[in-house]
């Protein structure tokens, strides 16, 4: 078994994650330009949206959640513990420059992210309840006109996502609660994952009403309660950010550390850099997995391409903002370079610099709020994709209880197996989500230069 294990992580870590690395920037790339970078000049403009009463009203247009909650709901899926651990992974691994090549991935994967999601909506069906469905493999069947590719790539896309809902979205989430809470405050191991199983029930019983209702006030509070305990870590060890920041540039165009508060750092290359950034920052957005627009395609809208714009803001939110507070604490603290710790232990140890051991705490804190997030945001991904493969929206009931009682074994067991597998299927999600993009990027290129003037009309209007 562990032999499999090392077989499987050579596979991820050695193929299929640089490969896919490649394509989900190089796609990113081609969307920017193919939309004539209308996704970053409307990024201010939709951020206020955004942020606006009118985008949490379910009144402008048909779906079954707010705007919003349509993106909290997204988000609670995306910012995870990677935007705690897999920050510092990157910065260990690849250098503190790392922390720009998460920045340039993400800038790319913002036009990724408002196409998926953009698409999702515009192909979106209802089931036979009247709920919204929607994401890659309905964009895919609706779309494609040779139903025998269709029916195969969206197929795929929907057995990967059911695969990565269990590992990467529950199984690797609640393991990493168990974990932190019982070396913070060593609760059994057994009590946190009874008390998690319970409270994914219950909010994960109502579907996604209930789920958006939680996500629309859990992701907002912890994205300001880590920003500002990030913040306040940043300004403690304010003497060492613009050495910290100078090293974060330079390193990560191949040039050498800067003396002081990173002076202990080992020189990395600028290869290195680029390919740990980019890997964290697209997995860490999910820009181009596709999973994001499954949530987007039950947001009340009356155009695609409003709600597309809308949903890009995540991946802005959650490398520019989130990661971003991470990789500066980091940078500010000193600790990179002097320490063996990796992963969520250094982003603590950076913390516990300026705040001692209450910041070590509120690490573990804001991991346990993340990564409970997460899953109830996988759960609605793999809930609709499973949907989509059996055609009954009954089976959405039995995968509520199976995903709710899976989060109990998850955070008392080590399967480390079955996290990397699905780790590869959460990658290879991407594949069939890619292919649709492409294949309908002119058709969105068109439509969504045909919507700009609507935008204008309105600006207009406004003033």
């Amino acid at each position: 078994m562990e032999k499999l294990n090392q077989l499987l992580t050579s596979v991820s870590d050695n193929f299929i994650g640089p490969i896919l690395c490649v394509l989900l920037v190089s796609s990113g790339i081609f969307l920017t330009f193919k939309l004539n970078f209308l996704p970053w000049r409307n990024l201010g403009s939709s951020l206020k949206r955004l942020f606006s009463k009118e985008a949490r009203q379910t009144t402008n247009g048909e779906g079954d959640i707010s705007p919003f909650s349509a993106l909290m709901t997204a988000l609670a899926a995306t910012v995870g513990t990677g935007n705690i651990a897999g920050v510092a992974t990157a910065m260990v691994s690849g250098g503190p420059g790392a922390l720009v090549w998460m920045w340039i991935s993400a800038a790319f994967g913002i036009s990724t992210k408002y196409a998926e999601c953009a698409l999702a909506l515009k192909y979106r069906t209802t089931n036979e309840n009247g709920e919204m469905c929607g994401g890659p493999m309905y964009t895919i069947k609706q779309a494609f006109k040779n139903k025998k590719v269709a029916s195969l790539l969206a197929g795929a896309f929907a057995v990967f996502t059911v695969l990565a809902s269990f590992g990467i979205g529950n199984g690797a989430q609640a393991n990493s609660i168990a974990v932190s809470v019982n070396e913070t405050f060593a609760f059994p191991t057994w009590v946190i994952g009874v008390m998690i199983a319970v409270l994914t029930a219950i909010v994960v019983i109502g579907g996604i009403k209930s789920i958006s209702k939680v996500a629309s006030v859990l992701v907002p509070f912890m994205a300001v309660f880590y920003l500002v305990t990030g913040i306040i870590v940043i300004i403690i060890n304010y003497k060492n950010l613009p050495s910290g920041i100078a090293t974060i540039f330079s390193m990560a165009f191949g040039g050498k550390a800067v003396a002081g508060g990173a002076a202990g750092i080992v020189t990395k290359s600028v290869i290195d850099s680029i390919g740990y950034g980019v890997k964290r920052g697209v997995f860490s957005n999910e820009a181009g997995l596709g999973s994001a627009a499954i949530t987007a395609a039950s947001a009340t809208s009356d155009h695609y391409v409003r709600q597309g714009y809308i949903n890009m803001c995540g991946t802005f939110i959650d490398t520019m903002i989130v990661c971003t507070i991470t990789g500066l604490s980091i940078a500010s603290s000193g600790v990179l370079g002097t320490t063996d710790a990796q992963g969520a232990a250094l982003t603590i140890l950076a913390f516990e610099t300026a705040l001692g051991k209450p910041g070590g705490m509120l690490v573990t804190i804001g991991i346990i709020l993340f990564a409970f997030s997460t899953i109830l945001g996988w759960e609605y991904n793999g809930e609709k994709a499973l949907e989509y493969l059996f055609k009954k929206s009954t089976v959405r009931y039995i995968y509520r209880v199976v995903f709710s009682l899976l989060t109990f074994f998850s955070a008392t067991m080590s399967l480390d197996i079955v996290w990397t597998f699905s780790d590869i299927a959460n990658s290879l999600m991407a594949i069939p989500n890619l292919i649709s993009l492409l294949a309908l990027s002119g058709i969105l290129a068109k439509e969504t230069k045909d919507f700009q003037k609507v935008l204008k009309a309105e600006k207009k209007n406004l003033k």
